[in-house]
């Protein structure tokens, strides 16, 4: 049996997970957790009878611990919980699917004991991969990506050669040139700036391939997510940001690419099905057979390309820049970019305001270099009060 763990159990991530789990019969579901959403909590620990459950409400923690006092399973609340989680014993992987950076502070815990990392938390290599990677490396652990665009590279990565037998070598020292990373688009490609001046929340979640959380759903439209894509693998390939490249791929075919020094280019294809690169982070390097559509070259007839537009979605070159900027930039990107799509989310400000709240917060950011988690920590509370004190 292979023992499991999953940060943020109740999300798009976490739910698919457990659906993988229930079509595998040799995974152990050992803890679980939700930010508020336990009546989902609740029915995950009746089916899948885990050791721990973590809620992040550390109020709700005590009613859920009523509400299933008849089963075995403990509770815990609050950061203290999820780090309890991330450090028991049993799980040989955490899934990391919590939004967010209370990601940061678990994922470490889990990393300090043993436990190797199936990533769908982008915000921990984003404002922490100086300090994720270079532990996992001491600790001997693996970081295997879920997001469909870093497994997809990792896939075509693969079996080339390396420079030593490391899963950390650097993808430049695999012989690899560029990664390209692929984006559908969103639910406005095409669309100008003056277009996005009144779009609604219900537009920008119908997002034309993917089922995801509203988080991302709206980080995909503002190509936020892309540049997120683009920080986070710079620290997971070790490569550097000239030799990344964003190429929209509108159906979603085709999930990366990676180009060699030969020139040759490899790609990984597929539906738009993230319970693949969830069952091969869980499974690797071994594939899994994984029930769902195939891929039909006879009735998919093309597969196209487009640029994206840095002119008029400016989540992507602004979090290239902050990548540049390194230090605490990206924090401030990030955490300014969290605050505005809650802000959206509520309704309250606009799709645009999105930009404009994130590159305000980016110019008054003076950036401190070589930041430890305590500073990315106060940078983010930082950012989230001047926002809140302006917006």
């Amino acid at each position: 049996m292979k023992n499991i763990a999953i940060l943020g159990s109740t999300g798009s991530i976490g739910t698919q997970t457990l659906d993988v789990v229930r079509r595998n019969g040799d995974i152990r579901v050992l803890g679980v957790s939700a930010g508020r959403n336990t009546e989902k909590l609740e029915a995950q620990v009746r089916e899948f009878h885990p050791r721990l459950a973590a809620v992040g409400d550390e109020a709700a923690a005590r009613d859920f611990a009523v509400r299933i006092r008849d089963t075995d399973t403990r509770v815990v609340g609050g950061m203290d919980g999820l780090l309890a989680l991330a450090g028991m014993e049993g799980p040989e992987i955490l899934v990391t699917a919590i939004v967010g950076m209370i990601g940061i502070r678990p994922t470490m815990e889990a990393i300090r004991t043993g436990k190797d990392i199936a990533l769908a938390n982008k915000e921990t290599l984003v404002t922490a991969g100086h300090l994720i990677m270079p532990l996992a490396r001491e600790c001997g652990v693996q970081i295997l990506p879920v997001d469909s665009e870093h497994s997809a590279i990792f896939q075509a990565i693969h079996g080339e050669p390396r420079g030593s037998d490391s899963l950390y070598t650097t993808a430049n020292q695999r012989q690899v040139h560029k990664l390209l990373i692929t984006a559908s688009g969103g639910p406005f490609r095409g669309r100008k700036k003056e277009d996005l001046a009144h779009v609604t929340v219900e537009d920008t979640l119908k997002h034309p391939n993917w089922v995801m959380g509203q988080k991302i759903t709206v980080d995909s439209a503002t190509l936020v997510n892309k540049g997120l894509e683009v920080m986070e693998a710079r620290w997971l390939f070790g490569m550097d940001l000239e030799h990344i490249q964003v190429v929209v791929q509108p159906q979603s075919i085709i999930h990366s690419m990676v180009e060699f020094e030969d020139g040759a280019i490899l790609a990984q294809l597929g539906t738009p099905d993230m319970r693949l690169p969830i069952q091969y982070a869980l499974y690797y390097p071994e594939r899994r057979y994984l029930e769902g559509e195939r891929l039909d070259f006879g009735s998919l007839k093309q597969i196209t390309f487009e640029e994206p537009d840095m002119e008029t979605f400016l989540g992507l070159p602004m979090a290239i820049e902050a990548s540049r900027m390194g230090g605490t930039m990206p924090t401030v990107f990030n955490a300014a970019n969290e605050a505005a799509v809650k802000k959206f989310l509520q309704k309250k400000i606009g799709f645009l305001d999105i930009y404009e709240i994130i590159g305000g917060v980016m110019e008054r950011h003076r950036v401190k270099e070589e930041p430890d988690l305590s500073e990315i920590l106060a940078v983010e509370r930082e950012t989230h009060q001047w926002i809140e004190s302006r917006w």
